[in-house]
């Protein structure tokens, strides 16, 4: 493809297929973390339900992304080198939620595995953030990313979310209800794409 300010354009087909592949990779991982009671008991099933939680919370936020992701990609006609780049960082932060989700499953009440949680949520909203302005330099103030996007008031109160949320790490409870709660927020695909870029 031809140049853009010095780079090289590209088709997006192998970013969002190795995306897409990465993101699967993640949730296997996730769902391998669950290990299955000694016990043949419901009751066995009480000593997993912070894993289980922890899982469940962790596979709705990696949902979220390959959502948001997919709509994002859809709304852009090629990408460059430091796209590529961006994304990479996206699934750098994106690939640690498996980690971070078992320790946190694994000491639900511990302040440090919940604010590390947390820190690796808003470093996935930092990234996606620097994502989306990196497609938007590249397709200009006037395409229809940018004017999907507008000031992106979510993701600005989602960043501010997670950070109240690692403040409160050491109340264990706030901090879950405050990481679902952004979560819920983010349930349902980026509307502002879907609305502005026809399929």
């Amino acid at each position: 493809m031809p140049l853009e300010n010095g780079m090289e354009l590209m088709h997006k087909g192998r970013l969002e297929a190795f995306s897409d592949g990465v993101i699967a990779i993640i949730i296997t991982i996730m769902v391998l973390e669950l290990k299955a009671p000694q016990s043949v008991e419901f009751a066995g099933l009480k000593d997993l339900v912070p894993y289980i939680l922890s899982y469940v919370l962790s596979f709705v936020y990696v949902a979220i992304y390959w959502n948001n992701h997919h709509h994002l990609l859809h709304a852009v006609k090629q990408v460059n080198g430091a796209v590529l780049w961006a994304n990479m960082h996206l699934l750098f932060w994106l690939s640690l939620i498996p980690f971070v989700s078992g320790w946190m499953g694994q000491h639900a009440t511990a302040p440090v595995p919940i604010a590390l949680y947390g820190l690796v949520l808003l470093m996935c909203a930092i990234a996606y953030f620097i994502l989306v302005r990196v497609l938007i330099r590249l397709h200009g103030t006037d395409s229809a990313i940018a004017h999907a996007i507008g000031t992106d008031r979510k993701g600005k109160i989602s960043v501010v979310l997670y950070a109240l949320g690692i403040l409160c790490a050491w109340k264990p409870g706030v901090s879950g209800v405050i990481y679902a709660t952004v979560a819920v927020m983010w349930l349902v695909p980026d509307r502002r794409i879907e609305h502005r870029v026809p399929e």
